[in-house]
């Protein structure tokens, strides 16, 4: 249990959901966890449900002036870090005649231009052989209607974390993509998804079932950790069959 021992990881959205699961997961294979989020309230109550080995910075990763303040921030608690996973990110669904501007431009904000900002920001406190974690979605392989915008932030992750892998392999710093499929998390209420979509969407799922944060949270470990030390620039879907069956 201590494949992450001496080593400081930063979750963003890391106050629920997968973020919270995945910062449990590291502090019980012995790391020092910071989690981000953009609620203050919820962000206290999961560090204290999380220890002593938690830290919490209230930030939202759509607002620049607070990405930029980020490092400074973690370095009051942390000199260097070893692991990013970027977490943060909304779901919203509409059909393509109902997208507006406002749809499209909160989910590039959060999900695609707040991640990778978070990496430049972040970039310059990583010691060498970290990694960086991308959360995309498993929606990426296969088409849901009304989720064009969604899935295409989520195809933008998966094509950064490729580019960036070239890009920092020489720094000693690993950069891969996990792709989830239906998660048993918050995002699914703050979507609208009553119980009937909810069970109509599971008949989708070659396993029959949501997932569960921990089902995700394991393998961000095994990204995390050593054991993954040759794994650069891949893709990892866990979707319960979801775009491979």
């Amino acid at each position: 249990m201590d494949r992450l021992k001496n080593k400081v990881a930063v979750i963003t959205g890391g106050n629920s959901g997968i973020g919270f699961a995945t910062a449990q997961e590291f502090i019980a294979e012995g790391a020092e966890v910071v989690i981000t989020g953009r609620n203050e309230q919820s962000l206290n109550e999961a560090v204290a449900k999380l220890g002593t080995k938690a830290v919490g910075i209230t930030a939202d990763v759509q607002n620049m002036a607070d990405l930029k303040q980020l490092a400074k921030r973690i370095q009051k608690h942390h000199a260097k870090i070893d692991v990013l996973f970027i977490n943060a990110g909304i779901s919203l669904a509409a059909p393509i005649d109902l997208v507006d501007e406002e749809h499209f431009d909160s989910l590039f904000d959060i999900n695609v231009k707040g991640a990778f900002f978070s990496i430049q920001q972040l970039l310059p406190l990583f010691n060498e052989k970290g990694s960086i974690i991308l959360n995309a979605s498993a929606v990426v392989h296969r088409g849901f209607a009304g989720l064009s915008i969604y899935t295409a932030t989520k195809g933008a992750l998966s094509a950064m974390a490729r580019s960036l892998s070239t890009e920092l392999v020489d720094r000693k710093i690993r950069i891969n993509t996990i792709s989830p499929g239906p998660i048993e998390t918050p995002i699914h209420g703050k979507m609208g998804l009553s119980q009937d979509m909810k069970n109509g969407y599971t008949q989708l799922v070659p396993m029959k079932r949501f997932g569960e944060p921990r089902e995700i949270a394991t393998i961000a470990t095994f990204l995390a950790s050593d054991d993954s030390s040759f794994v650069i620039g891949e893709e990892i879907v866990a979707g319960g069959g979801v775009g491979t069956l």
